[in-house]
């Protein structure tokens, strides 16, 4: 069965309003910033097709992306990880990679753990 897909209009609503709180020092509502996370997980991941990479935001979601080796079975090669948050803030580029990385806000395991590229996402006109 297919994964359920976030309208546009919806996700990039409730990235406007999960950017607004951060931005504050606040955060969104959890439904909020659950959609958020998601639509640009799914941006992310339809950008670039595959799975040699796996970005982990829990406990909003993960996705694969990224083409070339992928696995099947067991704890991916290549995993990122970090907080709703942080992983918003470098998805809309209101955080550097870079920074993130410097500032320990991201786990990055993996040869192919990095993305410098891929961050911010392009993000659709909704």
């Amino acid at each position: 069965m297919a994964r359920a897909r976030i309208d546009d209009g919806a996700g990039a609503a409730a990235v406007r309003e999960a950017r607004v709180a951060i931005s504050s020092g606040g955060s969104a509502p959890r439904a909020t910033t659950a959609t958020a996370v998601r639509w640009l997980l799914q941006v992310m991941a339809d950008a670039e097709p595959g799975a040699t990479v796996e970005v982990r935001v829990p406990p909003f979601g993960a996705v694969q992306f990224r083409e070339g080796l992928s696995h099947t079975r067991g704890t991916p090669p290549n995993v990122v990880e970090t907080d709703a948050a942080t992983f918003i803030r470098m998805a809309t580029g209101d955080l550097a990679w870079d920074d993130a990385l410097g500032q320990a806000l991201v786990s990055a395991s993996g040869s192919r753990a990095d993305l410098r590229g891929y961050v911010p996402v392009r993000l659709p006109s909704a």
